[in-house]
């Protein structure tokens, strides 16, 4: 398959940061092959060597970095290195998708407004430190809520306290499970992610 990073030279230039799956990686990689989006996806960094998005990456022919306290044990160092290889390649736009390690101040400080993340619940509710994967749905199911959905918001220094740029809603099954509802969200993100994310390059682009 060919590269990505080889189309769309004009696009916003972004770079997906996950430790999973690559789930919603994928799908903001499929979106970006439309030939009305105005982004493309140049890096995938993770903080993980062994997650699945590193096979995704490699699928589609993108560079996958590992970047952790592993290989930068000094959260410092650590910011430094990331800063500078979203330096290296570029990157206008930053995508968080399922990225479980917490963005470095000063790399939210670079990228002001120019981050975005995908969380499964109806920001505010279910946000915060230890709210993710199924953390979340665990505590939506706790506390008898009927709907449940995604928001896609602007990242800060604190988890989940960024401005929310659009939201998708789906109701809760009385017979669901933590498992179930991701299951059943999952398609919702894959179709809300990529455009917002196409809707944010319009405005970074046209600004």
């Amino acid at each position: 398959m060919d590269s990505v990073a080889s189309v769309k030279p004009d696009a916003v230039r972004v770079a997906i940061l996950a430790s999973g799956r690559g789930t919603n990686a994928e799908a903001l990689i499929r979106f970006s092959f439309r030939p009305d989006t105005l982004y493309r996806i140049v890096l995938i960094l993770s903080n993980n060597s062994t997650a699945g998005v590193r096979e995704v990456a490699q699928r589609y022919g993108i560079p996958f970095v590992h970047l952790s306290s592993v290989t930068h044990p000094d959260p410092e160092d650590y910011a430094a290195a990331l800063l500078h290889t979203l330096n290296t390649y570029a990157v206008e736009l930053i995508a968080l998708a399922g990225y479980l390690k917490k963005v470095p101040a000063a790399v939210v400080r670079a990228y002001q407004g120019r981050i975005l993340n995908i969380h499964p619940a109806l920001l505010p509710q279910f946000g915060g430190p230890g709210m993710y994967g199924l953390h979340v749905h665990q505590a939506v199911l706790r506390a008898g809520e009927p709907y449940t959905g995604a928001s896609v918001h602007i990242v800060e220094e604190e988890y989940d306290t960024g401005p929310v740029l659009a939201q998708i809603r789906i109701p809760v099954a009385p017979d669901d499970t933590p498992e179930s509802l991701a299951q059943r969200l999952l398609p919702y993100e894959h179709e809300l992610y990529p455009r917002v994310l196409n809707q944010q390059a319009r405005i970074l682009r046209h600004c």
